[in-house]
């Protein structure tokens, strides 16, 4: 059975950082493409970040350049959004998602998704 199942969240201050990991059971995550995406309560999803299956290309959504980070340990079966200089305009629930091509920030474009990490920033 194919799943994607995201950790890493939690409660935190402005300014404060998190590491959301990505971890996949029943398929060789180094196959896929793994976007980030988030949701706040009311909003439409949105792409954060993306990195190609090999890890030599990587895509953030302009919001986020310079404070999010996205790696991954194809080793481990596992993709990691370091997100740092957080806002509380970051607050959402955060999902990692799997697609056999290139990045795109098209939420449908994706084919597996992880049931969603929360993130709150707050004072």
């Amino acid at each position: 059975q194919l799943q994607l199942v995201e950790s890493g969240g939690g409660l935190v201050q402005p300014g404060g950082s998190l590491r959301l990991s990505c971890a996949a059971s029943g398929f060789t995550l180094g196959a896929y493409t793994i976007g980030w995406f988030r949701q706040a309560p009311g909003k439409e999803r949105e792409g954060v970040s993306c990195i190609s299956s090999s890890g030599s290309s990587t895509n953030y959504a302009d919001s986020e350049k310079g404070r999010f980070t996205i790696s991954r340990d194809n080793a481990k079966n596992t993709v990691y959004l370091q997100m740092n200089s957080l806002k509380p305009e970051d607050t959402a629930v955060y999902y990692c998602a799997a697609r056999p091509r290139l990045c795109t920030p098209i939420a449908v474009a994706y084919d597996y998704w992880g049931q969603g990490t929360q993130v709150t920033v707050s004072s």
